[in-house]
C-alpha cells in the first residue's frame, strides 16, 4: 500500500489546498527529508499570483530543514535520522551551466530553483532532495531548526546581495526595503566590511530592525528623500554600491541613482510582474557611467550552507529574530496570507510540523 502524505498546494493560479500525496521515493543518488520546520517566502506569493505562470497541485514551499527519512543506495555521508537543511535552490552540480560556476542556473535560466517551481516543494510532510550528497547539510547540534531554516533561503539570497555588490573595505552601502531578505544583505554588508551600511524602508519595525542587524544609518522614505539624504551622507558622491531587494521598479531606480560613477548594483529583489524593468537613462550616465548591474539567483549546495550555518553557530548572525508569527502546517494558508498582506507587522512566519 502507498503511504500518503498531507501537502500544501497551488491548485492553479491564486488557488490553494491541502490534499493528500504518495510520500516521495528517493532515486538512488537522492533522498527524502521528514520536514520539521518551514518558513513562508513572500516569493510564494508571487508564485500563487501566476509569476512563473500556471501550476496544477503543486506543493509550495521552498525554505524547510528535517531529519532524513530515505537516502537514495549511492547517497554517502548521511543516514536516517540526521537533521539536514537544504537549500531553495539544489542544483545537480554536473550540468554545463553548473561547471560553469553558475550553479542556481542549473541546465537553463533558474534551474536551479526547483521547489515549488519545477518539482512539489517542502510545505509537506516529506520532501524529496535530488542530487543529496551536494543538497544535504548537517545541522550542529548547537543550532535549533527554527534557526537554521532561515540559512535555507534568506541569508543565502541576502548574503548574495551583498557579495554581488561589490562593496570596497570600507566603502558605503545602501539597501533598498529592509525585509527578510534585506535585513540579511544588511548583516551581509557589514560582514564584508563595508564603513557605511544605509538601510531604506517605510516601516518603522523594520528600521529598528535594520540598525540592529548593522545600519549605521535609517532613512524612512515616508519622511524625508532618501536621494538626498544618502548624497549627503556621502559628501554628493553617491554609495559605492546598493542593493534592491524588494523587487520594485522605484527601487531599483533608487538604486541606479543612488550609485556613484564605477560602482555596483545588486539586485536581490525578486520582480514578480510586468514585462520589462527600466534603467534611468541619465542616472545609468546614459549607458556609460561605468556602473554595473549585477543580478542572482541564491546559492545552493551544502559547501554553501554549511558556511552560513557556522556564521550562526560562531555568533556572527542571528536570524531568529527575523520570526514574528508561529503556525503549525495545517494553517500555513494562514501564514500564506499574511506574508501577501503583510498585516501584523510580520517579517516571516515560521511553520511547524509534528515531529
Amino acid at each position: 500500500m502507498v503511504k500518503m502524505m498531507k501537502a500544501f498546494v497551488m491548485e492553479g493560479i491564486g488557488k490553494v489546498a491541502f490534499m493528500d500525496k504518495p510520500i516521495p521515493d528517493p532515486g538512488p543518488n537522492d533522498a527524502v527529508v521528514k520536514t520539521t520546520r518551514a518558513l513562508v517566502c513572500t516569493s510564494d506569493v508571487h508564485t500563487l499570483k501566476g509569476a512563473i505562470g500556471d501550476r496544477n497541485n503543486l506543493t509550495l514551499g521552498h525554505e524547510a530543514v528535517g531529519v532524513v527519512a530515505k537516502l537514495g543506495s549511492e547517497v554517502r555521508g548521511f543516514k536516517e535520522g540526521d537533521r539536514v537543511a537544504v537549500n531553495a535552490i539544489t542544483p545537480c552540480f554536473h550540468c554545463e551551466n553548473c561547471q560553469r560556476g553558475y550553479s542556481s542556473q542549473c541546465e537553463t535560466m533558474l534551474g536551479g530553483w526547483k521547489f515549488a517551481n519545477t518539482k512539489d516543494g517542502n510545505f509537506a510532510e516529506y520532501f524529496h532532495v535530488n542530487d543529496a550528497n551536494a543538497n544535504l547539510t548537517p545541522i550542529p547540534s548547537s543550532i535549533s531548526d527554527d534557526t537554521a531554516v532561515y540559512a535555507c533561503d534568506m541569508m543565502s539570497t541576502g548574503f548574495m546581495g551583498a557579495e554581488h555588490a561589490n562593496i570596497p573595505l570600507g566603502g558605503s552601502v545602501v539597501i533598498f526595503a529592509q525585509g527578510p531578505v534585506g535585513l540579511m544583505a544588511t548583516v551581509g554588508a557589514r560582514l564584508l566590511g563595508a564603513g557605511l551600511v544605509i538601510g531604506v524602508d517605510g516601516v518603522g519595525k523594520r528600521l529598528e530592525m535594520s540598525r540592529h542587524f548593522g545600519a549605521d544609518v535609517t532613512l524612512d522614505y515616508t519622511q524625508v528623500d532618501p536621494l538626498e539624504e544618502i548624497r549627503k551622507l556621502t559628501g554628493g558622491t553617491g554609495v559605492d554600491s546598493a542593493i534592491e531587494c524588494l523587487g520594485g521598479q522605484a527601487t531599483f531606480e533608487a538604486c541606479v541613482k543612488a550609485t556613484r560613477p564605477g560602482g555596483t548594483i545588486s539586485v536581490a529583489g525578486y520582480f514578480g510582474h510586468g514585462d520589462s524593468v527600466e534603467i534611468p537613462r541619465v542616472e545609468w550616465g546614459v549607458g556609460m557611467s561605468d556602473k554595473v548591474i549585477r543580478t542572482g539567483l541564491c546559492p545552493g549546495g551544502n559547501v554553501r550552507m554549511s558556511r552560513l550555518l557556522g556564521l550562526i553557530e560562531r555568533g556572527r548572525v542571528d536570524p531568529s529574530s527575523l520570526t514574528t508569527h508561529k503556525f503549525a502546517f495545517d494553517e500555513v494558508d494562514k501564514a500564506l496570507h499574511l506574508m501577501e498582506t503583510k498585516e501584523d507587522g510580520i517579517l516571516k512566519p515560521l511553520v511547524v510540523f509534528n515531529e
